[in-house]
């Protein structure tokens, strides 16, 4: 051999075995120390061979093939060879000192010729030679069930075919062989690195205790050991996916409802309506009233006093921006009025007649300043004159309902604008006039909006109109959900009612939309009644509809919450939930909890309700510790379906090959240490302590000693009865 150096021991490892199996891979990752990837390892196999004078070309492959073990100067040499059954390696079994028998984990067929064709042909030529049998490729018996490594079997499908799960090796398979023919058993792996080093380390302590036994006389073989036992390898914990959020649709549901014009309450008029070149926008008051408390102020105007007939001069004018504007809840008052006014034959709406341009604007500004009175007209019904920059009066009117009906309500393409309202109206007048109109409807979001718009700032709108629409949503959350403004339906609950806005939901769930402009009797009814659900559910599913997020929840209450949400088709509400949970569930995990038991209550529930992620989630928990589950909940375990139950007997860890595995190398570890260090006999003590004349000083000095105590102990007892006694004939007695 070349590059031989004194004081060292040459071994020779000839690596043998079917192709295809992992012999080049392994020499590789040891004459290399590289860590294969799963892309290089599914590759198109190509027959190849490690040449011997890559020792001679490359130094740092000479130099790590110079190791020590157990004291003793080793330089190993490999010997790769060809799996075809035909080839002639005669050349290769000569002068080795180790036969290295290699197998797949993933191929039983290499296994059988380990046993039925290579072992005879090794003793052929190398009878005495010690042999290893090795599995190689053991990773590929839990990375067979990887999502990573099936697509890119899928991907790569023909010439790459997935490993069955009927196909594999297990270890007691192996060991069985190794038993058979005489042989010590290892497992490799190059993907995860896992044995390699040891398992040439043991390759030489074998070839060295064969050769002691033909050298004797050398010194510096006395200290090597036997091939250690390895211990089994455990396959790594399976990772639990983070869960994903169906993405948010709020903005193009809130447009759906800005364009739709189902059950509008609020007809916002400009420029004198279409009769004078005007135009008229339908609107809803809860929406309106959110936006801007501008709006807010004006529609909680309370118009009690203006049902008769009534001039603009006998008319109170409102100082500041509405003037003494008495508020109020104005549902209960617009009921009563439109109960008592009997020729109201078509729908009646709330009708803002608005400035129609900007020198209207300029001029309402003069009157507010100077507090100048409006132009005296003649109005029926409910009509209040303003004293605003931007409205005139506020009334409430016939309104011609054609082109406002349920019916007519099919929702338009959905679009992904950055804000809706300016994206509707900044093509209908100049940024500047669209900029006063916000500051005089107190909205400072879309000014500020405007004005980047207007310096060419655009970037910075994405980040405002997120922050806007989170102030809409917790707007509605306080006006509409919690304070009930405005609300056109109350459902009947279980336990409870709750009222609610009926555009809204129709524009946040197609089931409601269904509901509210189909022919059902739910689309003119004030109540519906709504089976089976109770209060607490029906409020976290508003809270959802009306700002896009869920409260906080208990483990037991996502149930009825994922049943409603499969129920009215809201897969972002289930996945929600199911975000929601598993962090409660990890917050419980790394406090040192246990939610095993709640785990088994969810599971089948959630399976019916299409909670995939939720599932997926328990089962991996549960199947990541089986051991606790069947020692705690041993019973709802066997309640489990039989399904249920075969999936985390096949997905569970540690998996039972490795449990097996296991107890065997301890049994084996027992027995070694037994044989390395026998237990010697115990000798029996002579007795020397003699008769009790000849007894020692230590044992005379015992006895004195009890002897003091036995008369102390008297003494005492002979005080406490002198005591009672005492006690006894005294005259407190």
């Amino acid at each position: 051999m070349d590059n031989e150096q004194p004081h060292q021991e040459l071994v020779k490892c000839v690596v043998v075995g079917d192709t295809a199996v992992g012999k080049t891979r392994l020499i590789c990752a040891r004459a290399y120390n590289k860590q294969f990837s799963l892309s290089q390892l599914l590759n198109t196999h190509v027959p190849t061979v490690f040449a011997i004078d890559q020792y001679r070309i490359y130094k740092e492959v000479l130099e790590r093939s110079c190791v020590v073990v157990d004291g003793v100067n080793v330089s190993l040499r490999l010997w790769d060879t060809f799996g075809d059954h035909d080839k002639d390696r005669r050349f290769a079994y000569g002068r080795s000192d180790v036969v290295l028998l290699c197998f797949s984990v993933a191929n039983p067929v290499s296994l059988r010729n380990c046993r039925v064709m290579w072992y005879p042909e090794i003793r052929r030529f190398c009878p005495n030679t010690p042999i290893l049998l090795v599995g190689c490729k053991n990773d590929l018996r839990y990375i067979c069930k990887d999502e990573q490594y099936l697509s890119y079997c899928r991907d790569r499908s023909p010439l790459v075919r997935p490993v069955r799960e009927c196909d594999l090796v297990m270890p007691c398979e192996g060991r069985a062989v190794a038993r058979e023919i005489g042989v010590e058993y290892y497992e490799t792996s190059v993907l995860t690195y896992f044995g390699v080093n040891e398992i040439f380390d043991n390759v030489i302590r074998a070839a060295l205790i064969s050769r002691r036994q033909q050298r004797f006389w050398m010194t510096n073989l006395k200290r090597v050991q036997r091939p250690m036992l390895q211990v089994p390898f455990c396959p790594p914990k399976p990772k639990v996916q983070d869960p994903s959020t169906v993405g948010s649709t709020l903005r193009e549901d809130f447009h759906c409802l800005l364009t739709s014009a189902a059950f509008t309450d609020l007809v916002l008029v400009a420029g004198g309506g279409p009769t004078a070149g005007g135009t008229i926008v339908h609107a809803h008051r809860f929406l309106v009233a959110s936006a801007s408390t501008a709006f807010h102020k004006l529609l909680m105007t309370d118009l009690s006093d203006c049902v008769t007939t009534r001039r603009s001069s006998d008319s109170s004018m409102l100082s500041g921006t509405f003037g003494d504007t008495n508020l109020g809840n104005f549902n209960s008052d617009t009921e009563c009025l439109l109960g008592n006014d009997h020729s109201l034959q078509r729908p009646a709406r709330f009708v803002l007649k608005a400035v129609s341009s900007s020198s209207r604007l300029r001029e309402a500004v003069k009157r507010r300043s100077s507090m100048q009175t409006l132009p005296q007209e003649q109005h029926p019904g409910i009509h209040r004159e303003l004293n605003h920059a931007a409205f005139q009066a506020i009334s409430i009117e016939q309104w011609d309902d054609r082109g406002s009906d349920r019916n007519s309500s099919d929702r338009s393409p959905r679009q992904s604008p950055a804000w809706v309202p300016v994206q509707t109206v900044v093509q209908l007048m100049e940024l500047s006039e669209l900029k006063q109109a916000a500051e005089f409807l107190e909205l400072p979001e879309l000014q500020t909006y405007v004005t980047n718009l207007m310096n060419k700032e655009e970037f910075l709108n994405n980040d405002l109109s997120q922050q806007y629409l989170q102030m809409l949503c917790g707007r509605l959350k306080e006006l509409c959900l919690e304070g009930g403004l405005f609300s056109d339906v109350l459902f009947q609950l279980e336990d409870g009612t709750a009222s609610v806005h009926r555009p809204l939901l129709m524009s946040r769930c197609d089931m409601m939309h269904a509901m509210f402009s189909g022919d059902f009797r739910e689309s003119n009814a004030k109540v519906i009644t709504f089976p089976g659900v109770k209060l607490r559910t029906f409020q976290v599913l508003l809270q959802y509809l009306y700002t896009d997020t869920i409260p906080t929840l208990k483990t037991r209450e996502c149930l009825p919450i994922v049943e409603l949400g499969n129920r009215l088709c809201l897969p972002r509400l289930i996945s929600l939930v199911e975000n929601e949970i598993i962090d409660l569930f990890q917050r419980v995990i790394q406090a040192g909890g246990d939610v095993s038991e709640d785990c088994i209550y969810l599971l089948e529930p959630l399976q019916m309700h299409n909670a995939h992620q939720l599932v997926e989630w328990c089962l991996t928990c549960m199947a990541t510790n089986y051991n606790h589950v069947c020692n705690k909940h041993a019973k709802q375990l066997r309640s489990l379906h039989p399904e249920n139950q075969a999936y985390l007997n096949r997905h569970r860890w540690p998996p039972v090959w490795y449990l097996k595995d296991y107890d065997y190398y301890e049994r084996c570890l027992v027995e070694r240490q037994r044989e390395e260090n026998p237990i010697k006999p115990l000798k029996r003590s002579r007795n020397t302590a003699g008769c009790l004349c000849f007894t020692s000083k230590s044992r005379r000095n015992a006895e004195k000693q009890n002897y003091r105590t036995i008369r102390a102990m008297d003494t005492l007892s002979l005080l406490r009865a002198s005591l009672r006694r005492i006690r006894r004939w005294s005259p407190a007695s």
